[in-house]
């Protein structure tokens, strides 16, 4: 990605860091919060936090100038209330995840509601402890109907796991037969490298759609219009076309001709829009509450 912003830009010194895990995000909002993080032009924030950028994000009318044409971004990438966030890749829920060598496609669930059969009670589905799949069925469910979901999904006594990778990689080692909402982006890319062919998908509907990454632009940027550029060369064609081949799988559903766009055309959406994305945290805590997870026995 920045090899080819250099090229289109050759006038502009670019260096980026890749930010991962929770921690890296808390360090930067906390560093940003006490006015010492003046290094970046732009960041990636962490939805879990998302609404506590606010305050150090440069007032840029981004959706303004995607309406006027003075940048090319789709509109449905900027939040329409802060008008100065943009997410340039999405995020799709996988409904199920499964070892075909453990169960057969036609036994694996057709619907949500179908993970609350008795034959999958008992051990047979991996359920993530961060319910972010979960709580992005709401838009299209309800959060009653969520919660009332999550408390019978633990009655099935489920297998708790954290992180995608943990998930896929007991499905790959035949220790449990199913995972329920795994990313998309994860599944595909474990697909690329599993030679035994043995992880397979299917996806439920509503299919759970959300922004997996937001950028900003620091409000004590001091190359601000570079950094508006950068922001808007991830959304153009030429940057989502890169987002899917070395993501892989990652450019926005709102992209022309991406690979998850291609993946959820004709479905029924569960799609997490910029004002459930705010809400998001608030949902998964609700869930998590709904988990009631066992507490340690006292003799």
């Amino acid at each position: 990605m920045v090899s080819a912003f250099r090229k289109k830009y050759p006038f502009i010194d670019i260096s980026a860091h890749e930010t991962t895990g929770s921690d890296e995000h808390q360090r930067i909002l906390l560093e940003l919060k006490a006015g010492m993080n003046k290094e970046w032009d732009a960041i990636s924030m962490a939805n879990d936090f998302y609404n506590e950028y606010g305050p150090y994000q440069k007032k840029f009318d981004i959706l303004g100038m995607s309406q006027n044409g003075v940048v090319q971004i789709h509109p449905n990438m900027i939040d329409p209330s802060s008008r100065n966030a943009v997410s340039v890749t999405d995020m799709i829920q996988i409904g199920v995840t499964y070892n075909k060598n453990l169960i057969a496609r036609e036994k694996t669930p057709e619907t949500w509601e179908d993970y609350l059969k008795p034959e999958f009670k008992g051990k047979k589905i991996m359920v993530d402890i961060r319910p972010t799949e979960i709580a992005a069925l709401v838009p299209a469910w309800g959060l009653e109907k969520t919660l009332d979901f999550a408390r019978k999904l633990v009655a099935q006594q489920p297998v708790w796991v954290r992180g995608g990778s943990r998930a896929v990689a007991a499905l790959l080692a035949g220790e449990y037969p199913m995972a329920i909402g795994q990313n998309y982006r994860s599944v595909r890319r474990s697909q690329l490298k599993d030679r035994t062919g043995t992880i397979a998908y299917k996806m439920l509907e509503p299919v759970p759609v959300r922004p997996s990454e937001s950028l900003a632009i620091t409000s004590t940027s001091s190359r601000p219009h570079a950094a508006l550029l950068w922001l808007e060369f991830q959304a153009s064609g030429e940057g989502q076309k890169i987002m899917d081949q070395f993501e892989p799988f990652g450019g926005s559903v709102h992209a022309p001709g991406s690979i998850q766009g291609q993946e959820i055309k004709g479905k029924k959406l569960s799609l997490v829009d910029w004002d459930h994305y705010t809400k998001l945290r608030d949902y998964q805590d609700k869930i998590v509450a709904a988990y009631g997870f066992p507490k340690a026995e006292t003799k």
